[in-house]
């Protein structure tokens, strides 16, 4: 599976997982240089209290395009540090 956003490919994986219809990567599946930490935080009931990424390519940022759990409920591990997407960035294998 491949993140693209901003015609860049942004992360990268043949072991994504899938939950809720979102593909999960792994940490070391993302491109980091094009990701920045973001303040936003959101709980999911049964997931946990989830963490942003704004991306950043060429020039142009998508706040909050990205979010994973750094520390997850017990249902939720499997994906525990995994990062997902939304906001326009386009999944694909």
């Amino acid at each position: 599976m491949k993140a693209i956003w901003n015609n860049q490919v942004i992360a990268e994986s043949n072991e994504t997982k899938m939950i809720e219809n979102n593909h999960y990567f792994p940490p070391e599946a993302i491109k980091e240089e094009f990701f920045k930490p973001s303040e936003t935080h959101t709980t999911c009931p049964w997931k946990g209290e989830a963490s942003y990424y704004t991306l950043k390519v060429d020039g142009i940022e998508n706040t909050d395009a990205a979010w994973f759990y750094p520390e997850t409920s017990d249902l939720a591990k499997q994906i525990k540090g995994y990062v997902a997407f939304w906001k326009g960035v386009e999944v694909v294998e």
